[in-house]
């Protein structure tokens, strides 16, 4: 089976930009929902243990029982509470929710700025207040989520604002129900990078982590991707590669077949269409469990840099690295 590689020394450069923007290491919380953006959950978290980060977001309750003993605290985007938990905090995402969460559960409530997806509308903030401190709910933070931060548009400014009577709003209502010490967050790993003078309680840092945010050439990709070698042949020009015979062979090469295919996570809209950083075309069709290279290496390099693979694809680096499957052995390097 195909493996990854993870970087450690690439990591923690990341990590390095990251709280220099954020100021400090306990402003940067880390996400690792999906698996870490496909890196490995365990394995990212016990990383950003070492470098000392000590904040997480993930999207399950799940998830976030998988890391407690890497963190002090963790926030649940999507999910609810089996149990009251000290370290644990989930999002309110929606005003008809609030009955849902166990009594005594650390909460934060999201607020719609501007993305129009999750979060309860700010005309609701006192209702909401009101639904929590009834509920018996411990109400920790406000937050919200951009939706174009990584793109230079006026929209960021917009939402910006919107965030800032938010949080002017929250302020009051906090003193009215007796909620003291309200945290205030909004930045994703765009909205924090792009801000001069950071002054949130925490950024929620997933992509740029990971190095793959587009346009910054300072962030260093983490994961590698590689294949072993399953067999080899000669192959004469003219003869045809793969399922449906879709590729001729233009000279007499050697094609080697590798271990990872389409039920791994490599798109099959890549067929025939990509070339590792290593200059190896692959040809034919992918398969479900293998795909062919001219190639004669015993190990290849599958990709390094998922920003490059993206566009091929026509979709996100986002899409290329969740997308590979959880029992693909990863190994910190």
């Amino acid at each position: 089976m195909a493996y990854i590689t993870l970087n450690k020394n690439n990591f923690f450069n990341n990590l390095d930009i990251i709280t220099n923007h954020a100021k400090s290491k306990d402003k940067v919380a880390i996400v690792l929902k999906d698996n870490a953006y496909g890196h490995g959950l365990l394995e990212i978290a016990s990383m950003a243990k070492e470098y000392g980060i000590k904040k997480a977001v993930v999207r399950s309750e799940i998830e976030a029982k998988k890391i407690e003993k890497f963190f002090e605290y963790i926030l649940v985007l999507a999910d609810y509470p089996s149990e009251v938990n000290d370290k644990i905090r989930y999002t309110i995402n929606d005003i008809n929710s609030i009955g849902k969460f166990t009594k005594g559960t650390k909460v934060e409530l999201k607020v719609d700025s501007g993305m129009h997806r999750n979060g309860i509308d700010k005309s609701e903030l006192k209702l909401a207040f009101l639904k929590i401190k009834k509920a018996g709910l411990n109400l920790e933070a406000v937050f919200s989520h951009h939706r174009s931060a990584d793109e230079l548009t006026s929209e960021w400014f917009w939402q910006n604002s919107n965030f800032k009577k938010i949080k002017a709003e929250a302020k009051k209502l906090a003193k009215e129900f007796g909620f003291n010490s309200l945290r205030f967050h909004s930045a994703n790993s765009a909205s924090l990078l792009r801000t001069l003078d950071f002054n949130e309680d925490m950024a929620r840092v997933g992509i740029a982590v990971y190095g793959c945010l587009d346009a910054n050439e300072e962030l260093l990709p983490v994961l590698c991707l590689y294949a072993d070698k399953i067999s080899s042949r000669d192959v004469k020009k003219g003869q045809k590669v793969g399922y449906g015979a879709t590729k001729i062979i233009e000279k007499d090469c050697t094609v080697s077949n590798y271990n990872f295919g389409y039920a791994d996570g490599f798109f099959r809209t890549l067929s025939n269409n990509f070339t590792t950083p290593d200059a190896k075309e692959l040809v034919g069709r992918i398969s479900m469990d293998n795909s062919s290279f001219i190639s004669e290496d015993e190990k290849l390099l599958i990709f390094n840099d998922a920003r490059v693979v993206a566009p091929l694809v026509g979709t996100i680096s986002y899409e290329i690295l969740t997308s590979l499957k959880a029992d693909l052995k990863r190994e910190i390097t």
